[in-house]
């Protein structure tokens, strides 16, 4: 039996596919068990930022449409112009920096308002219309940053 080697299995493509799939699913959850600090403990990362107040609101979502905005859909309230990171929100300063729970470590800027009678509320520019419709509304946690 010496010098006999027992030949090798060869996986099929569908193999190889499954087995990849079954690897990036285990390493998803291996992730999330051991845990990705909330959004707070990722402003601390940001070696720029530091975490000095937040709250729970309602969140929706917008894009840059007509229907949905006044009579220059992309320009913000600031003078602006729409893009991804900026928000709306009536009870936080122009210009405040946040983090929202569920966007990892992106940080927002409130470049824009609402309709006065959303006292506590904060407005998510998205590119597209099938992307707000998607969000809905959702309580979320946000994070005020301010310049460490």
């Amino acid at each position: 039996m010496r010098g006999r080697t027992v030949p090798k299995k060869r996986l099929s493509f569908w193999q190889k596919v499954r087995y990849s799939l079954i690897f990036v699913c285990l390493l998803v959850f291996l992730v999330t068990l051991v845990g990705i600090p909330s959004s707070a403990k990722q402003a601390l990362f940001l070696d720029r930022y530091k975490v000095v107040g937040g709250g729970q609101v309602l969140a929706t979502a917008y894009n840059s449409e007509v229907g949905q905005t006044d009579s220059t859909p992309w320009t913000t309230a600031s003078g602006s112009r729409c893009r991804n990171g900026v928000i709306a929100a009536n009870h936080l300063p122009m210009g405040t920096k946040v983090i929202i729970e569920g966007f990892g470590n992106q940080v927002f800027t409130v470049e824009d308002r609402m309709n006065k009678r959303y006292a506590k509320r904060i407005d998510i520019w998205m590119p597209h219309r099938n992307q707000a419709i998607k969000f809905g509304v959702r309580k979320i946690k946000y994070y005020v940053l301010a310049t460490a």
